[in-house]
């Protein structure tokens, strides 16, 4: 399953990955279920803030996001 497909991909998680490079290619790179992984990781977040920084950890750390 492709987490684009079926708006599972939360709108804000899209965009902070449009807005770095690094953790939008280290995303698209993952398997399925890693990236279902990432998108869980998102549910509590509340603020555009805070998912920029989610994103940020990514880029910088991804092996600590799964």
């Amino acid at each position: 399953m492709n987490p684009l497909d079926n708006g599972a991909m939360p709108l804000g998680l899209g965009m902070a990955l449009a807005q770095n490079t690094r953790a939008q290619n280290w995303f698209f790179g993952l398997s399925e279920s890693e990236k279902q992984q990432v998108i869980a990781g998102t549910q509590a977040i509340a603020s555009s803030d805070e998912m920029r920084q989610y994103v940020d950890k990514l880029a910088q750390h991804p092996e600590l996001s799964l």
